[in-house]
């Protein structure tokens, strides 16, 4: 609504006379008006025209609707605004408005007055306020939740695809249920996150997480009868009822997964650090993202150790149990969350306008969700292909075509498969991961030495160099001795510090090109077209299904390394306009 203030210069006692206006949750910004000569105001030489000195006033976000009353009764000449109007007209009178005025601009301009009032913080005191977190205490209790979950999913994404290759020495169970994992990644992605943004963050979030766990405790009792009743081909395991119950809930588990993490990352992590706090919030992302690696150490070396020493069943029962265990914990750490932040999760998601002409037009049924999500998908397909560093997109989304030369379920089966020690195989694991970890400070050493876009390309050119030579040793047939195999597997956790710095540094050469107004659009298409990415790789590695044709995949994985690779220096030795104007702090495209 607007608010007229007249303002009539008449001697009394008080400068203005306002009686009261009432509002819950606004404020009154009143801002004065002066005749549109440029003479300063001064006290030996008044204004010709101060006499006309009016003030307008707006006043915001108010349900104020009833009228202003005023001490005393207005002139007539102003009463006839009141009724052609069609805003509160609220009258002030002011007494010895010049002599007032001329004082208080007395020495300088009114804005000079101003702009030398203000407080200006110093750039200490502006850092220290972006790093703090906005609910730190919150974000605490965030960290143990992700750590008490993360753990757990860590230690059954390597359990279960070494229980299942201990079936049966084949490739084919393994891929079959990390492509459909893949495939329900891709349809229900946006269907999931659709449902999430209707409902709230909290109870969407704990049912997430019982459906997941609910997953997981169904595909445990599924292998356990699989080793209890001993199938004797490969083509028998993929013909069983326990195989598609099992199929099934390593969908849902992924896609539980997939999406616990879009909320915490992308909208949980948000509110707690603060979106006007840059610094706090870079630091609580590095903060989730060595949580996951040191979870993934951890459960792959704990599940590597615990198969090494039991049987398989008895292994599976113990990770049952932690699950178990690490239910009503996450449950209540993402209470005590909330619970800590002062209810910051309880915030509406959308504006009240918005969210009342959503909800009062459409239902979230599933025929609107099945279309918003088709619509959103090719939206968010033209404009992937539309971002100005779509070259440093496709080179990441090609890498995850290596779904062999990489800790993994189909190298998990390989290694089983070829004799390895579960111990040593958890280690594998473990190492990766903590590859993972170095990267996030090897990265910034990289780009502050050579850049950023300079060390994107020798984080790829470093991967595609180790796992050149990785897959020579393998072709030279030696892999059945220690030495040559130890070797194999030394080159790909190498490979990985590679892979990892340029999911770092490719992190923020996205963030720099692309518009924040389309930020979360590209990303989710980009995680759908790498999904896309894998389920292709996982679909020829069910064709190639025996471990003769382990070769095969791995010069598959290997081309697509190298060829992300060959792409991207491509695109940072040929710049375009474009590429300059969003990297000119770069030396090298200067």
């Amino acid at each position: 609504m607007g608010v007229v203030i007249f303002a009539h210069a008449q001697p009394s006692t008080n400068l203005f006379s306002l009686r009261q206006i009432h509002s819950s949750s606004s404020y009154l910004r009143i801002r004065p008006h002066f005749s549109s000569g440029r003479r300063r105001l001064n006290p030996k030489f008044p204004p010709p025209r101060l006499d006309c000195f009016s003030l307008r006033c707006s006043l915001t976000n108010t349900d104020v609707c009833n009228p202003v009353a005023t001490d005393e009764e207005v002139h007539e000449g102003t009463a006839s605004a009141d009724s052609n109007c069609p805003v509160p007209v609220v009258h002030l009178k002011s007494d010895a408005l010049e002599t007032e005025a001329l004082n208080l601009l007395a020495g300088g301009t009114y804005v000079d007055t101003l702009l030398t009032a203000l407080p200006v913080l110093s750039e200490e005191e502006q850092n220290a306020i972006a790093a703090t977190p906005a609910h730190p205490a919150g974000l605490y209790a965030l960290y143990a939740s992700c750590l008490a979950g993360n753990l757990v999913e860590q230690l059954w994404n390597f359990a279960w695809p070494a229980a299942i290759a201990l079936l049966h020495p084949s490739l084919l169970p393994v891929a079959v249920m990390g492509f459909f994992a893949k495939v329900a990644v891709i349809v229900g992605g946006p269907l999931v996150g659709k449902l999430m943004d209707h409902f709230p963050r909290v109870p969407a979030y704990n049912c997430l997480t019982i459906v997941q766990a609910a997953a997981q405790l169904l595909s445990v009792g599924m292998i356990i009868h699989a080793h209890a009743i001993h199938p004797t081909s490969v083509s028998s395991v993929l013909v069983q009822p326990w195989f598609s119950v099992l199929v099934l809930a390593g969908a849902i588990e992924r896609l539980s997964g997939l999406a616990l993490g879009v909320a915490v990352e992308r909208d949980w992590v948000v509110l707690l650090a603060g979106t006007n706090r840059p610094i706090a919030l870079a630091r609580a992302n590095a903060v989730l993202s060595r949580i996951d690696l040191v979870c993934e150490i951890a459960g792959a070396s704990l599940f590597g150790i615990f198969l090494s020493k039991h049987e398989p069943v008895t292994c599976l029962k113990l990770a049952a149990s932690l699950m178990i265990w690490a239910l009503p914990v996450v449950v209540v750490l993402t209470w005590l969350t909330n619970k800590l932040s002062s209810g910051v999760l309880d915030r509406a998601k959308c504006p009240q306008t918005s969210c009342r002409s959503s909800s009062a037009g459409s239902t979230p049924d599933a025929q609107n969700i099945v279309g918003m999500s088709i619509e959103a998908f090719k939206h968010g397909w033209v404009e992937y292909m539309q971002q100005p560093v779509l070259p440093a997109s496709l080179a990441y989304v090609l890498l995850y075509f290596n779904v062999v030369l990489a800790p993994g379920g189909l190298m998990t089966a390989f290694l089983t498969q070829h004799g390895l020690k579960p111990s040593i195989i958890g280690g594998f694991s473990g190492l990766c991961a903590f590859m993972g970890v170095a990267a996030t400070y090897v990265s910034a050493e990289m780009v502050k030495r050579l850049g950023i876009l300079k060390a994107g390309a020798a984080g790829l050119i470093l991967q595609a160099s180790l796992l050149t030579i990785a897959v020579a040793v393998y072709w030279s047939r030696s892999l059945s001795q220690q030495i040559p195999l130890q070797f194999f597997l030394c080159l790909i956790v190498l490979s990985r510090l590679g892979h990892m710095s340029y999911d770092v540094v490719g992190a923020q050469i996205l963030q720099t090109g692309i518009p924040p107004s389309k930020a979360n659009l590209i990303g989710a298409t980009e995680v759908s077209v790498a999904s896309l990415a894998e389920s292709v790789m996982l679909g020829v590695a069910i064709i190639a299904n025996d471990t003769s044709h382990f070769g095969f995949l791995a010069m598959l994985s290997l081309l697509s390394v190298v060829g992300a690779a060959c792409l991207y220096c491509r695109w940072l030795t040929n710049p375009t306009d474009t590429q300059r104007s969003l990297f000119s702090f770069e030396p090298q495209i200067s």
